[in-house]
């Protein structure tokens, strides 16, 4: 597969309440350790409609969209995936949500979602030296010290799409979480994170599995990624009284965290994913947090085993789960702005734009 032109497209964001803006781009040169990718299906992240909606800050003009999935056109020597396996032009991959330098003192302390020369697709200026940095376009320029994985042929794009956003996600909170065998867990909020939640704590051996959500038919269909319980009255019953060994707050809702701690049991943990914009301050008893021994712990972004961990479960449950139903809606990159306003206006869990 070679480079068809030296032109790409995007759908470019200049700030909450303008409509995104179809532009063309010169294609990239490449340097050491990068590629080039033709993107097939690139997914509207929670976090794409917080930003179009100035709920969270994004520097613009930018090109949005880092749940990516494609096919490289171009690739430099020696590019490799996170296996340390070599890259092929025509290779079906997807990857990190960002680059890091694996040197400084957040990579070297297990933290590279944390880089001091943090790299973020979907977050880059288009004016800066490197525009091609998000899923909206036809092309995405591959920064050096990206973890990239290779897609297996048996996941669909719908299924593989969210693997780099909510599934690595999801890895990681379950990674600091520790083992899940036997345990009772609340999940809250059953979006994508939420429902991928369920389905991974199911795979791993978690006992009761509950998820919880404001919308009931939402927790409902939870019933098919694993939750074994869509509301709370049975806790108790379950636990002998204990209450919840873990809880993953995938809602960013105060009161729903507030409310969380107060299911955990004695040494139980709650891990907070979902809060990813300003909110009001939680209220939260500091005592009761030491008497209880309570853990709290946020996980923002993934680490490349993560995602190397989300692939591996995506391929083994794809046909255990039903993945491919939760990219409701497909669009094309000229339609981008009819996609952002279905997806505002509607309880879509995703909807993908096929450049």
């Amino acid at each position: 597969m070679s480079r068809p032109d030296q032109t790409a497209f995007a759908a470019v964001f200049h700030g909450p309440g303008n409509a995104l803006e179809l532009r063309s781009f010169t294609l990239p040169n490449l340097s050491a350790g990068e590629g080039l990718v033709e993107v097939d299906c690139c997914t509207l992240c929670g976090s794409d409609l917080h930003s179009i909606q100035g709920k969270r800050t994004v520097e613009t003009p930018t090109i949005l969209g880092h749940e990516i999935l494609g096919r490289l056109v171009e690739a430099t020597e020696g590019l490799c995936d996170v296996d340390g396996l070599p890259l092929v032009v025509g290779d079906r991959i997807s990857w990190s949500i960002a680059a890091s330098c694996q040197r400084c003192f957040f990579c070297k302390r297990g933290l590279p979602q944390k880089c001091e020369r943090l790299f973020k697709y979907g977050h880059q200026m288009v004016d800066g030296p490197h525009p091609l940095s998000g899923g909206l376009a036809t092309h995405c320029h591959l920064a050096a010290g990206t973890a990239i994985v290779k897609i297996p042929d048996e996941l669909t794009d719908f299924v593989a799409s969210p693997a780099n956003c909510a599934t690595a996600t999801v890895a990681g909170a379950l990674r600091i979480a520790g083992a899940q065998a036997g345990k009772s867990i609340i999940v809250i909020g059953a979006g994508m994170l939420g429902l991928t939640a369920a389905a991974m704590a199911q795979h791993q051996g978690a006992k009761h599995v509950f998820v919880s959500d404001i919308n009931q038919k939402r927790a409902d269909f939870a019933l098919k990624f694993g939750a074994t319980h869509t509301d709370l009255t049975d806790l108790a019953e379950l636990t002998n009284g204990r209450g919840a060994d873990l809880v993953m707050d995938m809602s960013g809702s105060p009161d729903a965290m507030e409310n969380a701690i107060q299911q955990l049991r004695i040494g139980g943990r709650l891990i907070l994913v979902g809060a990813v914009f300003p909110d009001r301050a939680l209220s939260i008893a500091a005592e009761q947090v030491v008497r209880r021994m309570l853990r709290i712990e946020g996980l923002h972004n993934y680490t490349p085993e993560d995602l190397r961990t989300a692939i591996a479960f995506l391929t083994e449950t794809h046909d255990q789960f039903p993945f491919h139903e939760l990219v409701e809606r497909e669009y094309r990159l000229a339609d981008i702005n009819q996609a952002v306003a279905d997806s505002l206006n509607n309880p879509l869990i995703r909807v993908a734009i096929r450049p």
